[in-house]
């Protein structure tokens, strides 16, 4: 007969309870930082699997745990969160695991220049100031910018674009994965701050080593695995809920049935079991999992991805010797959903 409660569990199957040492996600300090605390080491390694009566939920952290729960059929979308059932695409990275996920509504060669022209334009406003916030002059507006344009509205004044389009659907979007640009605004935030990290990456990007850059959604750019690598290693989206549909054995016990499962996406794409030098942001390695991306084809994926790229590069065009304002370094925060709070630069 299945069970439900983690008390019901025999004693083998059951490694401990949150008052017996397992970290809380909701823990105080976790939420603003699970790597610096260790949180997700110490579930890796010690709690592969426990239950977490403030979350209501099972963790799963290892990445082979995780992976097994986005993609075994005994494990079935959590509806409490919006995610789908059955074959739907699962949320993950920038999707939001939509029922109508389907192909951008606009071709890729009308969004690319869309993109393009407005992260210039965002750049150019930028470039003349003696310190700027690229979360709150950039990141911000370049997603809700560039899929305005993408429709052929003409915006050449941003400050006319209401703040309250970002989180509003985009227009001519595909159903709920373009509804909202927030997740693309933490990507954005992540991946330019850990270009910035890297003078020797920026300057093989300014150099064009790119390879031409944002041409196509399965373009191998420099700047194409470097987003791949941040979507990796600093994921918008750090939990992704799922629920089972019968008892599944995991690394660390075996799966109630019918239980919702946080599968711990931030944990498991530092996994060390998985990924060599797992803290380490490597555009090149050669151990890159196309898994943690999310859903093939997905619209807000193709979206994040053209926006980042052409950001960086409206950014070191507009400003070649932009860095870091003196003193700064960028800390990234939240727990469902992560990124950087401000990202203050110097732009010459």
């Amino acid at each position: 007969m299945p069970v439900d409660r983690p008390d019901a569990l025999p004693a083998a199957r059951r490694p401990h309870r949150l008052s017996g040492g397992l970290p809380g996600l909701l823990t105080p300090g976790a939420t603003t930082d699970p790597y610096r605390l260790r949180l997700y080491r110490l579930l890796r390694t010690d709690y592969p699997l426990g239950y977490d009566p403030a979350l209501g939920a099972w963790l799963l952290s290892r990445y082979a745990d995780v992976a097994l729960a986005l993609t075994d059929p005994r494990f079935t979308g959590y509806p409490h969160d919006g995610a789908p059932r059955g074959r739907a695409p699962v949320p993950l990275g920038l999707c939001r695991g939509s029922l109508v996920c389907g192909p951008l509504t606009v071709p890729w060669s009308t969004a690319a220049p869309a993109v393009e022209r407005t992260a210039y334009v965002l750049a150019r406003r930028i470039a003349g100031r003696d310190r700027a916030d690229l979360v709150a002059d950039f990141c911000r507006w370049l997603p809700a910018g560039a899929a305005a344009a993408a429709t052929g509205l003409a915006h050449p004044d941003l400050s006319t674009l209401p703040r309250g389009a970002r989180h509003r659907r985009a227009p001519g979007g595909a159903g709920d994965c373009t509804g909202t640009t927030a997740l693309r605004e933490h990507a954005l935030a992540s991946f330019l701050a850990n270009m910035l990290d890297d003078p020797d990456l920026l300057a093989a990007a300014t150099a064009g080593e790119a390879g031409g850059g944002a041409d196509g959604p399965g373009s191998g750019s420099l700047l194409g695995r470097a987003w791949t690598e941040t979507l990796r290693r600093d994921p918008p989206v750090q939990i992704v809920l799922r629920r089972t549909r019968t008892e599944v054995a995991v690394s660390g016990g075996t799966l109630p049935a019918d239980a919702p499962v946080a599968c711990l996406i931030g944990a498991a794409g530092r996994d060390p079991a998985r990924f060599a030098a797992p803290d380490r942001f490597d555009p090149l390695r050669s151990d890159a999992d196309p898994l943690l991306i999310g859903p093939a084809g997905c619209p807000a994926a193709l979206l994040g991805r053209l926006e980042a790229e052409h950001g960086l590069r409206a950014l070191l065009t507009a400003m070649p010797g932009i860095r870091w304002a003196d003193g700064f370094r960028p800390v990234a925060g939240g727990l469902l959903t992560r990124g950087p709070r401000a990202l203050l630069v110097r732009p010459s």
